[in-house]
């Protein structure tokens, strides 16, 4: 099995109360190659690879789903605004077009 691509959540503001609405921003080093450029080495054309799904979930309960495209940048950074229901874990789970899969979480602390 391929090794965990590297990825990061972040949450902003850093300091958020129950109720409060924050930014959950997530970062992936992916290559999203959309199967159009030649290989510069090889002169060969790259195959296709690119994230297609994304969800963001609240303890096990997806808030969010995406449908990505072969057209996002390299390394893409996805945002979702979301209202903190109280101490919990969020969670990004993304496939891409080669059946690769990956989870990401962390831990939601509200200062109540």
């Amino acid at each position: 099995m391929a090794e965990a691509r590297k990825s990061m959540i972040k949450i902003k503001p850093k300091k958020y109360k129950t109720g409060d609405i924050v930014k959950v921003d997530f970062i992936v080093i992916h290559p999203m190659d959309t199967g159009l450029i030649k290989d510069k080495k090889t002169g060969k054309i790259k195959p296709a690879h690119y994230i297609d799904n994304i969800t963001f979930s609240f303890d096990g309960k997806p808030f969010t789903t995406m449908k990505v495209w072969e057209t996002v940048s390299t390394n893409p950074y996805f945002s979702v605004n979301f209202k903190v229901p109280g101490k919990g874990k969020i969670t990004v789970d993304y496939t891409d077009n080669t059946g690769e899969k990956n989870t990401k979480s962390k831990k939601l602390k509200p200062k109540d």
